[in-house]
């Protein structure tokens, strides 16, 4: 399975729009190669550089299955984020350059859980269903630094 953007590529600079100096949206994706055995996909977005360690952006499931996740779309039910909400986060690191890694999952069904899950429980939920995985990391640094 390979996941890319037509937004950024992987280990490059994402662009301000997708960022909190920009329109904070999420960038389109596009998943290819998923596995025919495939019912639904995963993704997730998370910052492993966050000062208190990894900060999670995004958490997205039961996707129908696609080869692309539009720009500012919710493609699927949503899990909880370290924001305090359910929708993306957009990059804001307060200092420094972060890496921002988009997780995709092909899984074997649909695992209807609840709105709101963890990302955590989200993960062991679906540890016996994955079939294939694949990631596309974005960095990003802001252009003005948050004082300490």
């Amino acid at each position: 399975m390979n996941l890319t953007s037509p937004e950024f590529e992987n280990n490059a600079n994402l662009k301000v729009k997708f960022t909190c100096e920009g329109l904070g949206v999420n960038p389109e994706l596009n998943i290819s190669g998923i596995p025919e055995k495939a019912k639904s996909l995963v993704l997730i977005v998370d910052d492993p550089d966050a000062v208190y360690g990894i900060f999670i952006h995004w958490v997205v499931f039961d996707i129908p299955l696609t080869n692309q996740i539009g720009e500012n779309s919710v493609p699927g039910k949503q899990g909880s984020n370290d924001g305090g909400g359910f929708n993306y986060v957009s990059p804001c690191p307060p200092s420094g350059k972060h890496r921002y890694f988009f997780k995709a999952y092909a899984l074997d069904s649909f695992l209807n859980l609840e709105e709101g899950i963890s990302k955590q429980d989200l993960l062991s939920a679906m540890e016996p269903h994955i079939l294939d995985y694949a990631e596309l990391i974005g960095l990003y640094k802001k252009s003005f630094n948050i004082p300490q």
